[in-house]
């Protein structure tokens, strides 16, 4: 072969190898084909029918069928290459010519060449043939894994479509089983599942903590795929977390054949697919426990808005009381309220529990809240309590608690032993959890009618109970700021609108003011268009800050448009006050408030 040959020999493998490349571009052939054809153009390059491609790994996802080298002889066949092509009769594997691809030890290719051809292909025509091959191979693997990535994501697509759709944890799971049969057939699934539903026709089976591998608690655990190696067995396994975003609700096992070692991209798609059904099982169990909820939540908020919206407590507690009676069939219902002298049953209880009989019930259920601090739920009270002859044999009894302060507690009976379920039980915490806060508004609100008398025009706080509340505040908290407002040039609203409209300025800026303060600051009607706000527990910064906002929010928000000065007094343990002191500090600052342009808070320091 002279030299024009052997240059013909390399151009025209090259515009071969170019050819197949084209045809693949345009869709003519399937990767599985072109590397077909590869092999086709190597044996006619050659003048050889006895070829074989070995690989060491899983290089073309099981597009083509090749030679596998063992683990046990791939040391040999690695060190034998000490330069990417081997001449002679004393190769690893059968032939006189081998080559070493793909920059690395991915693919052998051994073949037997006529011993000719061999002795005139010269070393720098073999390197140039390496030097195409593995631009080639570096094609395919694009090309093949570009494919299988398009094809994974569209079934990734298409399952996310079904997932969205359905709130049936069956159907999820079926979905996951069979789109990853059809995008990886030779492995093998089962789902480990830690929630408690079963389901006959899918390979499910509860997850037993106790015998799960370290690899699948791990994934669990985790969150994260974890990869089982197991020497000596026909497989290794894969786990994949079926993972929401509330918890993880089981483990994704998957079974790979020991000769096929699993690719990271193989992992991300069943790790993003794992994920994706995590979701879609958490939103299908969300949606059942809400459906056998549902009728509890209804109770509770009912009974709730309800009690929070009665006047009366005697109301309430009889509301509350036909509630219990009708959702859990109670044949007795009472509410005992606790205090420093003692038990009182409260109106709105069964007659029962004016009884002598009732009354045993009651001290029974206070003795058993007195040790154990807690509810609790007895299916048969016979034995328990002294009476031979129980009208009531099933008792619920829960605690009714404000403010980590125990209220009193709510007993619930009925006539045959076992009468109330578990889910009943708790369902009565929760009620009562709830309720408890409308029960004692319901009596601090009749007993605040005698106490408390509200400003008829603003709906602000009297005089006098902010009076007090400041009081009571200086002698417990460590510190607190009070705002005193003067709305300006009022007396010119009432000159040009009327005093009606003046009325309606002194509501606007009372309901902003009513915007601006959170639960436990107190704003009050100081008297005419002087409004005050006292901020407990607040220091000057937060005050002056809240101040500065009011100011800003009335020159911007009322109609017509008024401003309002602001004087600002501070008081803390370590600056102490009296009420006296702090109002005329704060007064003082009001007036040079208004002295110095109005629309402003000035503040007055302690030593004024």
């Amino acid at each position: 072969m002279d030299s024009n040959d052997k240059v013909e020999w390399l151009m025209n493998y090259k515009a071969m190898l170019f050819q197949l490349i084209i045809q693949s571009q345009k869709s003519l052939i399937t990767p599985e084909q072109l590397v077909q054809e590869w092999l086709d153009l190597v044996r006619l390059l050659f003048k050889t029918d006895e070829i074989t491609l070995y690989r060491v790994e899983h290089l073309y996802s099981g597009c083509i069928d090749v030679e596998k080298i063992a683990r046990d002889e791939y040391d040999s066949v690695y060190q034998a290459f000490t330069v990417p092509f081997l001449k002679g009769e004393n190769l690893p594997k059968k032939g006189n010519l081998s080559f070493q691809f793909s920059d690395g030890n991915e693919l052998y290719l051994f073949l037997q060449v006529p011993d000719a051809l061999l002795e005139e292909l010269t070393d720098e025509q073999l390197s140039s043939f390496v030097q195409a091959t593995n631009e080639f191979i570096t094609f395919i693997k694009q090309m093949t894994f570009g494919t299988n990535n398009e094809k994974r994501y569209k079934e990734l697509f298409n399952v996310t479509e079904k997932f969205h759709s359905s709130l049936d944890i069956e159907y999820v799971l079926g979905e996951i089983l069979s789109t990853l049969e059809r995008v990886f057939p030779k492995y093998m699934y089962h789902f480990l599942l830690a929630i408690d539903d079963r389901y006959k026709e899918l390979p499910t089976e509860h997850f037993n903590f106790e015998r799960a591998s370290e690899e699948a608690m791990s994934a669990y655990i985790n969150g994260k795929v974890q990869l089982e190696q197991r020497p000596g067995r026909k497989s290794s396994i894969l786990y994949a977390p079926l993972m929401g975003k509330q918890g993880v609700y089981g483990v994704l096992q998957v079974k790979i054949p020991i000769e096929r070692q699993i690719l990271e991209s193989e992992k991300d798609f069943i790790r993003i697919l794992a994920n994706t059904g995590g979701s879609a099982i958490e939103k299908a169990k969300l949606y059942e426990q809400s459906r056998k909820l549902i009728a509890d939540l209804q109770l509770i908020n009912a009974t709730s808005h309800q009690l929070n919206s009665t006047l009366r407590f005697t109301d309430t507690t009889q509301y509350l009381n036909d509630q219990i009676a009708r959702f859990f069939q109670a044949s007795a219902v009472g509410f005992v309220f606790i205090d420093d002298e003692g038990m009182e049953i409260l109106p709105g209880s069964s007659e029962f529990f004016h009884e002598h009989e009732g009354q045993r019930y009651i001290e029974y259920a206070w003795k058993r809240i007195q040790k154990e601090k807690d509810s609790f739920f007895i299916g048969e009270l016979a034995g328990k309590l002294e009476e031979e002859h129980l009208r009531y044999r099933s008792l619920m009894v829960v605690p009714m608690v404000h403010g980590n302060v125990l209220k009193g507690f709510c007993i619930v009976l009925k006539q045959e032993a076992y009468g109330f379920t578990f889910d009943m039980y708790k369902l009565l915490q929760s009620l009562i959890h709830h309720s408890t806060l409308g029960l004692t508004n319901a009596m601090l609100r009749e007993e605040l009618e005698k106490l408390v008398i509200t400003d008829h025009l603003t709906k602000l706080f009297s005089r006098n109970y902010l009076d007090r509340s400041i009081s009571e505040s200086i002698a417990k908290d460590e510190e607190g700021t009070f705002l005193l407002i003067d709305i300006d040039d009022f007396k010119a609203i009432n000159d040009t609108y009327g005093h009606q409209t003046g009325d309606e300025t002194i509501i606007q800026v009372a309901q902003l003011i009513g915007k601006t303060t959170g639960e436990n600051d107190i704003a009050a009607r100081w008297g005419g268009e002087e409004l005050a706000i006292y901020f407990p527990e607040k220091s000057l910064e937060e005050g002056v800050a809240i101040a500065k906002q009011l100011v800003e929010s009335v020159a911007h928000s009322t109609n017509p448009k008024v401003t309002i000065s602001c004087g600002v007094a501070y008081w803390s343990k370590e600056q102490p006050s009296s009420v006296k002191v702090l109002f005329n500090q704060a007064d003082e600052a009001l007036y040079k408030a208004k002295k110095t342009g109005k629309n402003k808070v000035i503040i007055c320091s302690n030593d004024q």
